[in-house]
């Protein structure tokens, strides 16, 4: 009873010094929030830097000819091993949870995802075929280590403050998207311009930036993040706000192995069997009328499914309530990256290889200004936010802080290179990983807008975020239906207007702004406190689906343009998405029951 005692007094301490180191947080603001959210801000940015730089080019890498430096491979074939690549990146959260949560805490995880980034960068920048996949899987590693305890560190930091955590989320969102603008318009413009293995090596050096500024500045999180630290279960089950725990049976375990077994398999699976044309090929069989394949990945998904049926109901209501809650912002979550990621496949090649991208006279000239006028303003906005931070945290981490200044002078310098490159030429070639800064350019525009609007009395509830969103998706992919419209069957080139792709990027990224940040805050609303990290890589797998059946939806794109044309398979994402919305809507009253009071 003594021991007992002893250990429920140890738990208080701790939750008591933790709340104290919040509170002590929020006492250093900038704009409005903790200082130490704008050394996540920036440690994200630089991650999305090298993942949103490495992602633009390489579909068009592994399309371009090898006159170019590319692959030369078809479409299928990229598309196939991109939707692999990203959805691994997404289910190797997971593992990277686990970890977190179990053995090394949240903040070595994230330096050791930024340390593997860094090394897959550089093993990129070398272009051999060995060197491209080792760069790969340790891209795939290290982002599972990295992304989602960057989350977890932001929950754990508003913890009682609830009411800031949509805002939170979307300005760190903003700081994602300022690395992703960057990380497209620069490697995108070195890759395409220079060579692929300037674009895929800058990445790598910017990650390491993120990983020296996160190193040096840790100590302003408190104890948050820190190494976990073993709880006698008996005292954890005396906490009146955490459910009983749950813990996985022998059969539940077994479930969880054949599904990720077969899941695992069926990922790989896909793109080898393409790539080798069919020379190896795990499910080279059919049965019940089906292909091997296909039978493969439905049996994982029933399994998982299974799975849920079986554990969910043994949580307490409450618990249970709001966990099919989050499975139902999920399937909705899987549907919306499964159409939003056309943008570095299909979206990508359309703007390669369907629209007028070369621009003369008056249009050249417009375009330069423009261009010039998108890279400096956000680049001096977020130089403003730099600034702001470097004024509250300078003093007692200034190592960081130089770490960071320094890169921003590179970042300044390599900016304004490109562009008196570019205005030194008598036309302008938009570059087709250019209309992928839009996207992250929209995004630091608006996001204080959205942020604002989170936290106003008019903040709408969850369903209604996602209905608005996924509309909002489905108005885009009209957009560049009615663009592609003219575009015959089979054509393998046109020259539709950018103006099309424009409104796309324009209209995906409202969607995006409705759904995406505020889907990370809703989970750490909904999920209890000592499942969060773990809850993120479920959540992670929801878009890991998503990004696999983004590519899917790529390779499905070559063989509808064939028959019926681009313009046709635009406009099939776009009832998929207008459907979806109209449902989470007319479902308010069931979710909002569910979710038992949680806005």
């Amino acid at each position: 009873m003594i021991t007992e005692f002893s250990k429920l007094t140890t738990i208080k301490q701790k939750t008591t010094i933790m709340t104290t180191d919040i509170e002590n947080m929020f006492k250093d603001k900038v704009l409005g929030h903790p200082a130490g959210l704008f050394v996540l801000f920036f440690t994200e940015m630089w991650e999305r830097f090298s993942y949103y730089g490495m992602r633009a080019l390489l579909v068009m890498f592994f399309t371009a000819s090898l006159l170019d430096g590319g692959w030369g491979w078809p479409r299928e074939h990229a598309y196939a091993i991109f939707g692999t690549y990203t959805s691994l990146v997404y289910l190797s959260t997971l593992l990277g949870g686990y970890f977190a949560d179990k053995k090394i805490g949240y903040r070595y995880a994230v330096v050791i995802g930024a340390l593997l980034m860094t090394l897959g960068h550089g093993a990129m920048a070398i272009e051999t075929p060995f060197f491209i996949y080792l760069g790969l899987t340790l891209l795939v590693f290290g982002s599972g280590f990295f992304k989602p305890n960057m989350t977890s560190i932001i929950s754990e930091m508003y913890k009682g403050k609830d009411e800031k955590k949509d805002g939170a989320y979307t300005i760190f969102y903003m700081g994602v998207n300022a690395g992703a603008f960057l990380g497209i318009l620069l490697c995108g413009y070195l890759g395409e311009q220079v060579g692929w293995r300037w674009g895929f090596g800058l990445a790598g050096i910017f990650m390491l930036f993120g990983l020296l500024q996160f190193w040096f500045a840790q100590n302003i999180f408190g104890d948050i993040g820190t190494k976990p630290v073993k709880v006698d279960t008996a005292a954890i089950e005396l906490s009146a706000d955490e459910p009983k725990l749950n813990p996985f049976t022998q059969l539940q375990l077994v479930l969880i192995a054949v599904a990720g077994l077969l899941g695992i398999s069926w990922i790989f699976n896909d793109p080898i069997s393409k790539i080798s044309e069919g020379a190896y090929n795990l499910f080279d069989f059919s049965m019940f009328g089906m292909e091997g394949s296909n039978l493969a990945i439905l049996s994982a998904l029933g399994l998982f499914v299974l799975l849920l049926v079986i554990r969910i109901p043994k949580y307490d209501r409450i618990t249970r309530d709001r966990m099919l809650a989050v499975m139902f912002f999920a399937f909705i979550t899987i549907f919306f990256w499964a159409i939003f990621e056309q943008a570095p496949s299909s979206l990508t090649i359309f703007a390669r290889d369907y629209t007028q991208r070369i621009l003369e006279g008056n249009s050249a000239f417009i375009f330069k200004i423009v261009n010039t006028l998108m890279t400096v303003i956000p680049l001096g906005i977020i130089t403003g936010v730099l600034w702001l931070l470097f004024k509250k945290t300078f003093s007692k981490y200034a190592l960081s802080n130089i770490f960071l200044a320094a890169s921003f002078i590179i970042i300044w310098a390599i900016a304004l290179w490109m562009l008196s490159v570019e205005f030194g030429k008598e036309i302008a070639e938009v570059p087709a990983s250019w209309f992928g800064v839009l996207n992250s350019l929209f995004i630091i525009a608006f996001a204080p807008l959205f942020s604002r609007w989170w936290e106003s009395k008019y903040n709408p509830n969850a369903n209604m975020k996602y209905a608005i969103g996924m509309v909002l998706l489905g108005i885009g992919m009209a957009c560049v239906a009615i663009g592609a419209s003219s575009i015959e069957p089979g054509a393998k080139t046109a020259s539709v207007s950018i103006i099309w792709l424009i409104m796309v990027y324009f209209f995906h990224t409202m969607g995006e702004l409705c759904i995406s940040p505020v889907a990370l805050s809703y989970v750490s609303k909904l999920v209890p406190g000592r499942m969060i990290a773990m809850m993120f890589g479920i959540w992670y797998l929801a878009v890991a689906i998503g990004m696999k059946l983004a590519g899917v939806f790529g390779e499905a794109s070559e063989g509808i343009a064939q028959s019926e044309g681009l313009s046709y398979f635009f406009w099939i994402l776009t009832a998929v998405a207008v459907g979806l919305g109209v449902l989470s809507a007319l479902l308010y009253p069931v979710i909002k029951k569910l979710m038992h009071g949680v806005r």
